[in-house]
């Protein structure tokens, strides 16, 4: 069976007199058991990015070595692989390799006997290598998982600036810090530039199931590459354009004008069964009373061997009308999503507060974010924030900030601050 899109857009179409804003929310879903015919030609390859700087030795180097062997053992027969150990420079000590038994059997052996910890952190020579690796296989679902334990140099920001530009793209990366003396933003970084997530290992122990889970999501991509293609009328401009569940992912910026009033805004690879919610808003010339416009048309495209197939679509329609009953009604859809991208934001803010010792503002900052929780349902949110927080009254928001929180709480908060709820079903 191959896989179907649909795509469904929930918005608010009506709009008063004068106004210009058009919200919508469009959800997409692949369902399916082998993938779209004819898109995955190329195959999967999958690259390990592991840390090997002195701050790694002893247990942690320990337990990423065996996670490695774990997970290329883990490999399918059919998908390629590669290995890149980084410090203060990187080495490839595998190679692109079809994951036969003999090659796992072979890069097993390297990962046991070739790994010892020394030197600095320069992570951008780690990309440039594992960038040389996937760009043996263009056509491939390219994925890479790259772990880390400390902060990356100072001297290297502008280099690892300039590598990101080139693996954006190519590659996805999912990044993963073990232990507490890495920076949340360092890796999230890397990870929003190539489509990715970041999250904390709190100890070494919990690398080989975090690795599992990271080739499990990986092996299950089917088709590379889909963009998200949205067309608004000449007079229209598009203010955003993001990915809001399961995480949020900001693809404004990252829009490609493929042809006027046309852009492509990048999407990564889509596994076989997944649901995906984008959020848009489209600022268009104000209408009076009764006008009607499409106000957009998006839908999602990938190409194989220079073919352009689209798979879902879904228009954003908008009328104007002096029914203040139709125009103040905010769709439940839009007015959630809203909700979680300011439950991220106010975590973030407060969160940053609280470490500059403004009390007063991480306290209204984190308060409105358990409120947002509470209301939309995050649970797993909100599970983050009683780790930082004394919750006084979920409802108003009332809270106290603890004097003592352990530091792998706080960045687990920080990491996982973007992952949204859906909207609950009861809704």
């Amino acid at each position: 069976m191959s896989t179907q899109f649909k795509a469904e857009v929930f918005q608010n179409q009506y709009l008063p007199q004068g106004a210009k804003e058009v919200h919508a929310i469009m959800t997409v879903t692949a369902e399916g058991s082998e993938g779209v015919a004819g898109t995955h030609t190329g195959g999967s390859l999958f690259g390990v990015i592991c840390d090997t700087s002195g701050s790694m030795g002893g247990q942690k180097i320990y337990a990423a070595k065996e996670a490695m062997v774990k997970v290329v053992n883990l490999l399918p027969d059919d998908c390629a692989f590669f290995i890149v150990t980084g410090s203060s420079s990187a080495r490839v000590i595998f190679p692109v390799s079809i994951a036969t038994p003999q090659n796992k059997e072979r890069a097993c052996g390297v990962i046991k006997a070739g790994l010892d910890a020394h030197g600095g952190t320069v992570i951008s020579t780690w990309l440039t290598e594992a960038l040389q690796q996937f760009n043996k296989m263009a056509g491939a679902v390219r994925q890479a998982l790259l772990l880390t334990d400390g902060q990356n140099d100072v001297s290297d920001e502008q280099q690892l600036n300039t590598v990101l530009q080139a693996c954006e793209g190519v590659f996805q990366c999912d990044c993963r810090g073990v232990g507490t003396d890495w920076r949340v933003k360092q890796l999230q970084q890397i990870s929003h530039k190539l489509l990715g997530t970041t999250d904390i290992i709190p100890n070494a122990s919990m690398i080989e199931a975090d690795f599992r889970a990271i080739l499990e999501k990986a092996m299950s991509k089917s088709i590379s590459d889909v963009a998200l293609r949205l067309w608004t009328p000449q007079s229209a401009r598009v203010l955003f354009c993001k990915q809001v569940s399961p995480d949020i992912v900001e693809l404004t910026h990252r829009g490609k004008l493929v042809k006027p009033q046309v852009n492509d805004y990048p999407t990564g690879a889509w596994g076989k069964s997944e649901s995906r919610d984008f959020h848009f808003c489209i600022e268009v010339q104000p209408g009076n009373v009764g006008d009607e416009m499409l106000a957009g048309r998006a839908s999602l495209i990938y190409t194989v061997n220079g073919v352009e197939t689209k798979v879902a679509e879904a228009r954003i329609l908008v009328t104007w009308t002096d029914d203040d009953a139709k125009s103040t009604k905010i769709d439940k859809r839009v007015a959630h999503y809203t909700g979680q991208a300011e439950l991220a934001q106010n975590i973030q803010e407060g969160l940053e507060a609280r470490a500059q010792g403004n009390i007063e503002v991480a306290t209204a900052k984190l308060g409105k974010a358990v409120k947002i929780a509470h209301n939309s349902g995050n649970e797993s949110t909100a599970k983050l924030l009683r780790t930082v927080v004394d919750i006084v009254d979920a409802e108003t928001g009332t809270v106290r900030i603890k004097k003592s929180v352990a530091k792998e709480d706080e960045m687990a908060l920080e990491s996982r601050s973007t992952k949204t709820s859906r909207i609950p079903k009861s809704s």
